[in-house]
């Protein structure tokens, strides 16, 4: 069917976050892992193409960004959502502002909006600061984040550095009085030449005044949160069909690999509950893994009943985490740990695991690029933001779940298994 949303995500586990709060309207959701080289076809409602972006050169996300948009506009999109992380990860080189600036130029659009607010996972703007839970951005533990470590709660201030015109604030006093005060505010910025503009939000119900002033706006950004009333606007105007197509969901089997790369707080969190669960778990080392290569991973695994979904983790404290970077180098032990973490997932498929839960951004994208995964359909959520996916890999049917590193309740890996 033509496409009536086309989205793009400047990482996998943002993909899967922003299509799995557009598929709680039940309609059906694909996710397209990077841009498809075929024209479109068997497209969905709401199409978001996952790229691996957000700390990619700024010329070389700018270009995937523009193929994406270049995607969407040919499976019929007219309306376009540009999503990263809830905690703005990025530069002062980018890569936020300068992919919406150029997506902007190739829509011929004059302004457009920034919320990466996440209320219902703790994340929210107040007079253009970004809080997580009760924490500003800045003293949050995205300050010690190791490629976009965060150091300022402003996103004005963010942002200016990364765009070329002028960036505005539509406050919480103007989004608590409604959809045509705000849309008055956006008017009243571009009459004065503001092309960007932070909108506040501090709950839901700021989401939903948000997304009526903006819906028709040729390209919004944010956090995934912001998009998620879309559907139900759509579906009330009839820009989305009420016999659209729904999600249908595969039968699987139980075997299941649990594989974490992030070092989040919440993420080191969910390996403590898993490991104090009595999971069979296999830790990595940056540096044992720069010895040894993936091998003893394994051969550690090819020895685990995959019933009891065993783990395989590089999970660590910040502290391990620079000192293994300061051995090897940021790129390098990062790029070791996915190298790692995605044989694991291919033995674990081979092996005939059929369910494989995912922690972190890079690792997601290194995992579903070795299992060679191109579409996924987005089915039930296991936490706000985090669905379980369906896809095919070597000719099996699979579900995949990617984690962003700070979703999900500490018993995350429990609760997804659970889910199914």
């Amino acid at each position: 069917m033509t496409t009536v949303l086309g989205c793009i995500a400047d990482d996998f586990t943002g993909a899967t976050d922003l299509a799995g709060l557009l598929a709680r309207s039940g309609v059906r959701v694909s996710l397209r892992i990077g841009v498809p080289e075929a024209p479109p076809a068997d497209t969905a409602a709401f199409e978001v193409i996952a790229l691996k972006s957000r700390t990619a050169p700024v010329a070389e996300a700018v270009a995937e960004t523009r193929a994406a948009l270049r995607w969407l506009q040919a499976a019929g999109a007219q309306r376009f959502f540009w999503k990263y992380c809830s905690t703005f990860d990025s530069t002062p080189q980018g890569n936020i502002g300068p992919v919406a600036e150029a997506l902007m130029a190739d829509l011929g659009t004059d302004q457009t909006i920034y919320c990466p607010a996440f209320p219902e996972n703790g994340r929210s703007i107040f007079m253009g600061n970004l809080f997580v839970g009760q924490q500003p951005l800045a003293e949050s533990p995205m300050k010690d984040h190791p490629l976009t470590p965060m150091r300022d709660s402003n996103l004005m201030r963010l942002l200016a550095p990364q765009v070329t015109r002028p960036v505005g604030l539509a406050d919480r006093l103007t989004v608590a009085q409604g959809a045509e005060a705000l849309r008055a505010r956006l008017a009243e910025l571009a009459a004065e030449g503001t092309a960007h503009v932070i909108v506040d939000a501090v709950a839901n119900a700021d989401l939903e005044v948000i997304a009526q002033a903006c819906r028709d706006m040729p390209l919004m950004t944010g956090g995934s949160a912001v998009a998620m009333p879309l559907p139900g606007l759509y579906l009330a105007d009839g820009t989305l069909a009420a016999d659209a197509p729904k999600a249908v969901a595969p039968q699987l089997k139980a075997a299941t690999i649990v594989l974490s790369g992030s070092c989040s707080a919440m993420t080191n969190a969910q390996v403590a509950d898993y490991l104090a669960r009595g999971a069979p778990a296999y830790q990595l080392d940056p540096l044992s893994v720069a010895e040894t290569g993936a091998q003893p991973a394994l051969n550690w695994l090819a020895d685990q009943d995959l019933d009891r979904a065993p783990l395989i983790y590089a999970t660590a404290d910040p502290a391990s985490v620079r000192t293994a970077q300061a051995r090897l180098g940021v790129a390098a032990a990062g790029e070791m740990i996915e190298a790692t973490l995605s044989a694991c997932a291919v033995a674990a498929r081979d092996a005939g695991a059929r369910r494989v839960i995912v922690a972190g951004g890079e690792t997601s994208g290194a995992v579903t690029k070795a299992l060679g995964v191109t579409q996924l359909d987005i089915g039930a959520e296991i936490a706000p933001g985090v669905p379980w996916t369906y896809c095919t890999s070597a000719g099996h049917r699979m579900a995949l779940t990617l984690k962003s590193g700070n979703f999900g309740a500490e018993t995350f890996f429990t609760d997804a298994q659970e889910a199914l």
